[in-house]
This record gives structure tokens, C-alpha cells and sequence, in this order.
């Protein structure tokens, strides 16, 4: 149930649809300046964030699965990492950055009253997760594998919980975080790696930190 009271439909498909447009056109318009990157920045491989045994799912992940069955939904058959090309980089980082821009940065206690809830920032406003699974969202639609896709949960540098969308690639695991629009390797952002979605979606892993924050809401 929405805490923050009843929302018009037609007005959550607009909303949805603009920050779609708007992603669209970023990605067709030429990168440029200092915050650009490019792919052949990236290093050639780096090393993968190796899980260390099961975790259990943030609570609010499993909330979110309930209300969004399809945004959860993993197909086995998909592959569990992409192989980066230009294209598709100029897509994931076209991404990362315009929803980045296109969403207010809000506390969950603000927005909605409740310490924790994942979300899809349909209204336009947000926190950390709710920036990853919308990122997720848009990736998916632009053909990359949910299976390639890991909701991840680390401690940020306040050392506070923070959520993050790590991307597995070819040349390794990168990280789409809303305090940056730079796209990094994971063990280049500076995080402590807590847990993250495993291969099934529903379940999740353990990447090697024995204490997990109690909440992820953080701007």
C-alpha cells in the first residue's frame, strides 16, 4: 500500500514514459566533456566480485518482488554476464547517467514514511535503490539480460547501507550508482561489498561482510 496516499495512473505512465524518452535521447547525443567515459578507459578484464556463501534478501527486495513479479523475474537461460561493446557501453552509461539527473533524491522516511522500501521512482522521486532498479528497468527494455543485472547492497564511505546495480560484464563487474554517473569497476567505488542478487534473482549471496546495514535508504 502507497503511504504517501493514492496516485493518478495516468500520471505514473507519464512520468515513466518522459524519463524513457529523455534516455533515448541522451543516448543518440554525442558524449562529451570531462564527465565522458569511454570504453577503452575501462580496464581490459578486472576481477569479479566473488560470492562467499548464500545471504538472505533485503526484506524490502522481497517486498518489491510481491508488488512487481515481473521486475524480479530471472530467466535461467539468459546469460549471467554481457560482453561489453561500444554501443552497448554508450547505452549503459547513457542510462546510468540520465536517470541519475531525471530523479529527486529522497529518504524513504520522507517520501514514504517507512525506514525501507524499494520502489521504481514512479512519481519521479526516489532513493539509492529505487535509482538502481529503475536503471534496471530501462536496461532490461534495452535488451540486456536480468540474469547480468545484480541488485547489490554494500556500506557506503559515511558508512551508512547503500544499494548499488552491478552490471556483470565481460571485462568484469561494474558498478551504476546514483552518487555518480561514472561507471566503475566494483572494487574501484571506494564500497564494502555486503551482499547481492544471485543467479536466480530470488536468491541471494553473500560477497564477504558479515553484518548487513538494517536499512539501504540513503540519498
Amino acid at each position: 500500500m502507497r503511504i504517501a496516499g493514492r496516485r493518478n495512473g495516468i500520471g505514473i505512465v507519464a512520468h515513466s514514459a518522459a524519463v524513457a524518452a529523455a534516455v533515448a535521447v541522451a543516448l543518440l547525443a554525442p558524449v562529451s566533456g570531462a564527465g565522458s567515459q569511454t570504453l577503452a578507459a575501462l580496464p581490459a578484464v578486472t576481477i569479479p566480485a566473488a560470492p562467499v556463501g548464500e545471504a538472505r534478501p533485503v526484506p524490502a527486495w522481497t517486498e518489491f518482488c510481491a508488488r512487481y513479479a515481473s521486475e524480479c523475474a530471472v530467466d535461467p537461460s539468459e546469460p549471467a554476464q554481457v560482453t561489453l561493446t561500444p554501443r552497448l557501453w554508450q547505452t549503459v552509461t547513457g542510462i546510468n547517467r540520465q536517470v541519475n539527473t531525471s530523479l529527486r533524491a529522497v529518504t524513504d522516511m520522507d517520501h514514504w514514511g517507512v525506514p525501507d522500501r524499494w520502489d521504481l521512482a514512479e512519481d519521479g522521486s526516489g532513493d539509492c535503490e529505487d535509482f538502481q532498479l529503475l536503471k534496471r528497468k530501462l536496461l532490461a527494455q534495452a535488451g540486456l539480460p536480468r540474469r547480468a543485472m545484480r541488485m547489490t547492497v554494500v556500506i557506503d564511505e559515511k558508512g551508512e547501507g547503500h544499494a548499488v546495480l552491478m552490471l556483470r560484464t565481460d571485462r568484469g563487474d561494474l558498478v551504476l550508482d546514483n552518487k555518480t554517473s561514472a561507471v566503475l569497476p566494483w572494487h574501484k567505488t571506494g564500497y564494502t561489498y555486503i551482499k547481492r542478487e544471485g543467479d536466480e534473482g530470488a536468491r541471494w549471496v553473500s560477497l564477504g561482510r558479515a553484518v548487513s546495514p538494517v536499512v539501504t535508504a540513503n540519498r
